[in-house]
């Protein structure tokens, strides 16, 4: 096959140097190499904060996280022929998990392989909507459940930033929380997108500072034990070599873990439907047919990296930012940043800095982080107009989410239980379709976004002669094409 049919063949635009006006460089099209290299690199930079901070949550080596994420990055664009311009950073999704799994005596390749056997589910789903489309996924998985889902993975992690990295120390874990904050709400283009990658760094010198005016600190280490311990501790990175293969193991398999695991299939289904849509929109050419090759693309990359001990891939959204803002849309950048990131996994020395990362900063960059990722789900039901004043949605929800943030557990024998995320999103996933097949038809009928006084969902209460027609037209010929409340 030619290297223009596997998409590593690209048109120079205009004359390599600054688009025109107005003008967007196209996926198959390239600036000169030299800018190429460097919108390469500005992608390293704006996936860089995430992709690192993930696998130092998770106790992975940063280092093959980040090399993977290269790999993977470039097993994406060969599949989908260079038609979606995309770079696989680690997943965050699955911070949560591991954190469960090694509450529960799982070690670091259990974590892994309970990652793999997900990314292997998520390459079969993209399978399943090629050969289907993509009416599965909105049949199987509608916005209420998707939501539903991200929301409890993101907020089941607030123990994991209440009980291990907020002790360790507090006050830098405020000022960093604060610092972050601020950066996320007050810098502009670029900056914004890498707000916490920049909160992570502003902590990082704090603590060195608070140890050079200090001293050492009393409080709980990373093991959980109250000790006299330094914020920040470089004694690794002299250590260190400047070049060397990062460590590699096999994954090991737990049907435990895997359960806990498995739900975030359902968040990274959400996530890169969401990411072909933006990038669809932006480069003026519609994805939806390139939706299910994205999608079993992704998961091969997830099933490839955590084979040798690295984190699951995902789409990144920084990275989609970046080509907004500089309307450049050639997959050669992205192969460009691919090879930085392979780089940047043969320096051990730079691994050893991750690594160093003192807890209290993590406590502060979790807080939001953490709770980013849960608010995804609620951005998923505004966006989708998920109403949730209809029994309908809301039971399966309330349930659901309680379940998973608070860790609720359902004991089946010595050897077999289900908790928090996963048994959460199972009470979620059947609960709204067993409940749609048995529910009532008004319950099932679209209803009005907006309403006033007591809930259309009570058949026995009729509507009022004062909302049959409403300010702004919302009267009843509005609500027949309105959206509605079944997602």
């Amino acid at each position: 096959m030619s290297g223009g049919g596997l998409g590593v063949r690209w048109k120079l635009h205009g004359d390599g140097r600054v688009p025109a006006p107005g003008a967007v460089v196209r996926p198959d099209e390239r600036l000169s190499w030299p800018r190429t290299a460097g919108l390469g690199a500005q992608h390293v930079v704006a996936m860089f904060g995430a992709s690192f901070v993930a696998p130092v949550l998770m106790g992975l080596d940063p280092n093959l996280a980040i090399m993977m994420s290269g790999v993977a990055t470039m097993l994406f664009l060969l599949t989908t022929r260079g038609k979606v311009p995309s770079y696989l950073g680690c997943s965050l999704s699955f911070v949560g998990v591991a954190a469960i799994i090694r509450g529960q005596g799982g070690s670091t390749a259990t974590v892994t392989g309970a990652i793999l056997v997900v990314g292997a589910a998520l390459f079969l789903v993209g399978l399943a909507v090629r050969t289907f489309g993509a009416r599965v996924i909105h049949t199987a998985m509608p916005p209420v459940v998707t939501g539903a889902v991200v929301m409890l993975i993101g907020f089941n992690l607030a123990p994991v930033t209440a009980k291990t990295y907020w002790p360790q120390d507090q006050w830098t874990a405020l000022a960093t929380m604060l610092l972050t904050g601020l950066a996320v709400v007050c810098l502009r283009g670029f900056w914004s997108r890498i707000a916490i990658f920049l909160g992570l760094v502003a902590g990082y010198v704090m603590s060195w500072g608070f140890d050079r005016v200090f001293g050492r600190i009393h409080s709980p280490d990373g093991s959980g034990k109250t000790v006299d311990h330094w914020r920040l501790d470089l004694s690794g990175v002299s250590k260190a070599d400047w070049f060397g293969l990062p460590s590699v193991h096999g994954p090991a398999f737990s049907w435990s873990a895997i359960l806990v695991a498995l739900p975030v299939v359902i968040a990274l289904v959400a996530e890169n439907a969401g990411h072909v849509k933006a990038v669809g929109e932006m480069t003026g050419d519609p994805l939806d047919d390139k939706l299910g090759t994205a999608i079993a693309a992704d998961g091969a990359g997830s099933v490839l990296s955590t084979a040798v001990g690295g984190p699951a891939t995902t789409t990144y959204s920084e990275n989609i930012g970046v080509m907004a803002a500089t309307r450049v849309y050639s997959t050669a950048a992205y192969w460009a940043a691919a090879c930085f990131a392979l780089l940047f996994g043969l320096c051990p020395k730079f691994g050893a800095v991750v690594a160093a990362i003192p807890g209290g900063v993590l406590g502060g960059i979790t807080v939001i982080l953490y709770g980013m990722i849960g608010l995804l789900g609620a951005q998923i039901w505004l966006s989708n107009g998920v109403d949730l004043r209809n029994p309908l949605n809301l039971v399966p929800v309330a349930a659901g989410i309680i379940i998973g943030i608070g860790g609720v557990t359902l004991k089946f024998t010595d050897t077999f239980e289900l908790s928090g995320i996963a048994l959460g999103t199972v009470v979620v996933l059947t609960g709204y379709h067993v409940l749609k097949a048995l529910a009532p038809p008004h319950l099932k009928a679209q209803q009005p976004l907006l309403d006033e006084g007591t809930s259309q969902y009570d058949e026995a209460v009729p509507a009022s002669p004062a909302r049959e027609e409403l300010p702004g037209g919302r009267g009843p010929a509005a609500r027949e094409g309105g959206k509605g409340g079944e997602n």
